[in-house]
């Protein structure tokens, strides 16, 4: 047998040692400890799987961000929930306040592409008062903060809804957070 030979035949003699050994039968696989999330669920943002959630809120009449840690990305309904919830003790205390309660009701909210589509219920007529502003603003400002969301439409009664914008106009296009950016900080 030639060297070559004899070369070629350990090669495959090796290769067919690498393979996975078949069983006679399915036998179970225990799951690993968790909690792993899932891309549709979150993606970890530290070694221990938390993420990130950023909420908008109210601050010296600006939008002011803050960032909560999370177990899991929660999905815009939920998201919407901690925003309705108001600022923690912490963030208070941080002089967070929420224009929300009173301005802005709502009453679901899906995702469509990358377009959040919020549900609303009415809270008393669109005025245009700047707690109404912001009250739109944090729920924009908050939900394009997400990464597979870009801008926010808003809806009562399966219907566009006039939302006012910073600028004191009025619209029923989907709106980004560069139409509450005079509410930003910085400006």
């Amino acid at each position: 047998m030639s060297r070559r030979s004899a070369g070629l035949l350990l090669a495959v003699l090796a290769l067919g040692g690498c393979g996975v050994p078949v069983d006679d039968a399915p036998r179970p696989v225990a799951q690993p400890p968790g909690p792993f999330p899932t891309p549709a669920t979150a993606s970890p943002t530290t070694a221990s799987g938390r993420v990130e959630e950023t909420l908008c809120f109210v601050r010296d009449d600006k939008l002011g961000r803050t960032v909560r840690r999370v177990d899991v990305r929660p999905s815009v309904e939920v998201q919407l929930q901690h925003l309705l919830a108001g600022p923690t003790e912490k963030e208070r205390q941080a002089g967070l306040t929420s224009a929300l309660p009173g301005t802005v009701v709502v009453a679901g909210a899906r995702v469509n592409g990358a377009l959040a589509e919020v549900d609303v219920r009415a809270a008393g007529e669109e005025t245009g008062r700047s707690d109404e502003v912001f009250a739109f603003g944090q729920i924009v400002c908050t939900l394009t903060a997400r990464d597979d969301v870009d801008r926010v439409s808003f809806r009562r009664d399966g219907r566009p809804l006039d939302v006012p914008r910073a600028d004191g106009s009025f619209s029923r296009d989907p709106l980004t957070v560069a139409d509450y950016a005079p509410l930003m900080p910085g400006r």
